[in-house]
């Protein structure tokens, strides 16, 4: 039995909520990197229904003098069944022997959702 005079816990009590405390801690850290690492790993990009459209090149960052891949900021106007010219804005990666012109038309995807989320069109394989 406890001393009357005494305020605090005893010390199995205090000695299991500090342990649950601790608990609780290391499931909100491991729910957090969960979180994190997913956002990672997920590719980015359209998702699930897709709607085919084109691209209208209205503003590209100059094409810089070194080879391979490089990033490309692009501004156009995406047309499609779901949008009539939609203004998008995005900084890609993009080979610079296909870099992008102004006034050039593409094809792209993009989630009828939100056609801010789009990408180009993938190369159709040629026909035999």
């Amino acid at each position: 039995m406890p001393h009357p005079h005494r305020r605090g816990r005893d010390s199995w009590e205090q000695s299991y909520h500090g342990r649950m405390w601790e608990f609780g801690v290391l499931i909100l850290l491991v729910a957090v990197l969960g979180v994190l690492l997913a956002q990672r790993f997920i590719p980015r990009g359209p998702r699930g229904e897709l709607a085919s459209g084109t691209l209208l090149v209205t503003g590209v960052s100059p094409r810089p003098d070194a080879s391979g891949e490089q990033y490309v900021t692009i501004a156009g106007v995406i047309n499609g069944p779901t949008v009539s010219e939609y203004a998008v804005y995005q900084r890609m990666a993009v080979d610079v022997e296909h870099w992008p012109t102004m006034g050039q038309l593409l094809p792209v995807v993009y989630s009828p959702k939100n056609p801010d989320n789009w990408r180009f069109a993938p190369a159709q394989p040629p026909a035999t």
